[in-house]
């Protein structure tokens, strides 16, 4: 009994199963590494996303919006769980979510509604009917699969160069793994995985329009090695991007890998970045126009994010595994039908509040365990009565943890964990440190003020501290004498190691 109004029922007698006076779809929409200012409504010419555009324009866009850990797998599941990382016992790229652990598309399935998704999510474990409440799960080996079996992609002409298959990440050198070179893979627009992935999403929005329904379609744009079609190879040019410099300080925590890039081939990647987030628009379009030929953009919920940001250049790397905004900050559509406003909303949100925010609105229980708040006040009235003052962001396969304000941008480090995600530094386990940086007078993050500003950087260890004391599942195992240090050491420590 998952409506509000059956818990209501209770009170006055036999429970009766009841459903809101208006059910709504959910079409949740998800990108792969799309940072929130390669984004044409966020201010950025260059971004040609004129379906995410146009989404924005009938939207509520959350211009502050950030993810809960700079890393797939975690941040999925903090969106999908309604739980901080560490809470959901995701913190690390590998690991799968537990079976056990409640989820979004529970709750929905729960509630009546037909669940499926398409593509990717990081759940690390062969797909079956049910898994983590959907009644589809074709989810990255099966899609795969059934891409494979069902499109034979034609020869590309010889004198179009195309890159090289497989891809092989960290066993290359990044140049060309990250494709410096510009290269589209050797496909049209029609054969492509992301294509097949939109077009199984029509499918189903055609075979399942005549009942309630809540669908996920997660592209793997534009994530590297930031694939796109043949067709799109002329769309930029390397010539079209400038490197960015590197700061004064940047040159030690440069993970190896990327030392040997040159500014040609910095230029080269962030073309072909910017190349996959068209091709991502441009099937985020597919769904989006499906929806409306079908009517069904007047009674279905749409949003859109993207698990994580992406650094292309900024402090040296090209990456997301670190606290720097480019990292955290994502994009965020909400579209209610009927009652949606559509604004600009400036004040910071979590991913943790994606699932807060559906529920509620859908007006079905919340998760038993939530860390987040309904967006719901800012889709109703533009604006909350309880803003959130700052994000918090955990990375602990590097035993990291971060918090933004309006002004100040606070990282915490143990620096005793050799990390295992590839991007190895010059010094593997630095020792414990602080950074603290001014963003009203340096927005790139690159001047670090923590040793003249040691009440800030105590404040913001404790804001620390304290919201791990509220989420964390061993908090009443913190050491009992252990200074503030050591207590946010012992939370920092991944719990799901291998």
């Amino acid at each position: 009994m998952l409506t509000r109004r059956s818990a209501l029922g209770v009170l006055a007698g036999p429970a009766v199963r009841s459903q809101p006076r208006q059910r709504w779809n959910l079409l949740f929409l998800m990108a792969d590494d799309h940072a929130g200012y390669v984004f044409g409504a966020d201010g950025n010419h260059k971004a040609d996303t004129p379906n995410l555009d146009r989404m924005a324009s009938e939207s509520m866009r959350f211009a502050r919006h950030f993810c809960n850990s700079p890393v797939c797998t975690p941040s999925r599941q903090s969106i999908f769980t309604g739980q901080m990382p560490h809470m959901a016992g995701v913190t690390r790229l590998s690991t799968p979510l537990s079976d056990d652990k409640p989820t979004l598309a529970h709750q929905l399935k729960s509630a009546g509604y037909r669940t499926a998704v398409f593509g990717k999510m990081h759940f690390n474990r062969n797909p079956f009917p049910g898994q983590h409440g959907f009644d589809v799960p074709m989810t990255e080996l099966a899609i795969d699969a059934a891409w494979r079996k069902d499109v034979h992609p034609r020869p590309v002409p010889a004198e179009i160069a195309t890159k090289k298959l497989p891809w092989r990440p960290f066993q290359e050198p990044a140049r060309i793994w990250l494709d410096a070179d510009h290269l589209p893979y050797p496909a049209a627009y029609e054969e492509m995985k992301g294509t097949y992935v939109a077009r199984q999403a029509e499918r189903f929005l055609e075979e399942n329009r005549h009942q309630h329904f809540a669908l996920w379609v997660s592209f793997m744009e534009p994530h590297s090695p930031f694939d796109f079609p043949v067709e799109d190879r002329t769309c930029y040019s390397p010539a079209d991007f400038s490197a960015p410099k590197a700061g004064p300080h940047d040159a030690g925590q440069i993970p190896l890998i990327f030392r040997e890039l040159s500014d040609p081939d910095k230029s080269g990647i962030a073309a072909s970045y910017y190349t996959s987030v068209r091709f991502l628009d441009r099937n985020l379009g597919v769904v989006l126009d499906k929806l409306r030929a079908l009517n069904l953009d007047q009674n279905t919920f749409v949003i859109y994010t993207a698990d994580h940001g992406y650094l292309l250049g900024q402090h040296g790397r090209f990456e997301k595994h670190c606290g720097y905004d480019p990292a955290l900050r994502v994009p965020l559509l909400m579209r209610f039908p009927g009652g949606t406003r559509t604004d600009v909303i400036y004040e910071f949100t979590e991913h943790i509040d994606l699932s807060a925010t559906i529920l509620d609105m859908l007006e079905i229980d919340p998760l038993p365990v939530t860390h987040g708040q309904s967006l719901r006040p800012y889709l109703k009235r533009g604006r909350s009565s309880t803003p959130r003052n700052h994000t918090f962001s955990e990375y602990l396969e590097n035993e990291e943890a971060y918090i933004r304000t309006a002004r100040y941008k606070f990282i915490y480090c143990t620096g005793r964990r050799a990390r295992q995600d590839g991007y190895v530094t010059d010094k593997p386990t630095p020792g414990r440190y602080v950074r603290l940086f001014d963003l009203d007078n340096d927005a790139g993050e690159f001047e670090n003020i923590a040793a003249r500003r040691p009440e800030h950087v105590r404040a913001f260890q404790k804001l620390m501290l304290e919201r791990f004391r509220q989420t964390h599942p061993e908090a009443d195992r913190e050491p009992s004498q252990a200074s503030i240090e050591g207590a946010l050491d012992f939370y920092l420590r991944p719990r799901d190691v291998d």
